[in-house]
């Protein structure tokens, strides 16, 4: 995959992606109870713990695969990497058990699927830990960046990353993260997130601005001092030279628009 070919698959499913990647996956309803018919032994040997292992492994695959086609466009390649029961564990054998997302469960990183069973002497549930990879197309640095340092377009490139690995969204885009300054010092291997980038500020807290108020047919401009960092597009407060506190949104240059 080149680079042009890359920018253009990655823009299209970035609409799709965003609001999805930005909290994680969360499926609170996978395709109604899934049931089998299975017998643990009250010793609950290797192969009962690798056969319930199995049993959340096939309730979650289909589902995963499915939501990330969906909701991502196709752009990620899922993987689970199934945990393994508690050895200690032991489990009354049970006729009937049933694979379930516990409530508010991400399947995004290091998450767990439920086993409880629902016949049975003694009513158990148990949760065997697993990590859902999720694997694309991301920016990865090719070099350190110092922090406060703007990135530009050659201190990174593309390489298929695991987005799971941090909850922190990937920057898929290069218009997300080129011009903007590391918000730490960043290593090289290290995919660019949204933890790591910050916009460069326009100024700096004590910086001498210019405060803008417009009304119907007439303009004012007055100075004063910012209170904050300001952030193109954000808001930030102005101490005026006569002492009156302003809050105002923050334009291009050292310039600070007030609102009538």
């Amino acid at each position: 995959m080149n680079k042009h070919t890359s920018f253009c698959f990655l823009r299209s499913a970035r609409a799709s992606a965003a609001g999805w990647l930005a909290a994680g996956l969360l499926l609170a309803g996978l395709s109604g109870p899934a049931r089998a018919q299975f017998a643990v032994a009250p010793a609950t040997s290797a192969d009962d713990r690798a056969l319930l292992a199995q049993m959340a492994r096939d309730y979650v695959e289909p589902a995963l695969a499915n939501a990330l086609t969906e909701n991502a466009g196709g752009v990620l390649r899922p993987e689970v990497v199934m945990g393994a029961l508690d050895s200690r564990l032991r489990l009354s054998p049970c006729p009937r058990i049933e694979p379930y997302l516990p409530p508010g469960t991400r399947l995004w990183g290091r998450s767990r699927i439920g086993l409880r069973c629902l016949e049975g002497q003694v009513r158990w549930n148990v949760f065997v830990p697993v990590t859902i990879k999720a694997w694309g197309p991301a920016w990865v640095l090719r070099r350190p960046v110092p922090a406060g340092t703007a990135l530009v377009q050659e201190d990174a490139e593309l390489a298929e990353m695991d987005w799971a690995e941090q909850s922190a969204s990937v920057l898929a885009t290069p218009e997300s993260w080129i011009g903007q300054q590391a918000a730490f010092a960043l290593n090289p291997g290290q995919t660019l997130r949204e933890n790591m980038v910050r916009p460069v500020p326009a100024f700096d807290r004590g910086a001498q601005v210019k405060v803008k108020s417009e009304g119907t047919g007439f303009q004012v401009v007055v100075s004063g001092e910012a209170m904050g960092v300001g952030v193109v597009g954000q808001t930030v407060r102005v101490r005026l030279n006569g002492g009156r506190v302003v809050t105002g949104t923050v334009r291009d240059g050292p310039l600070v628009e007030v609102r009538l």
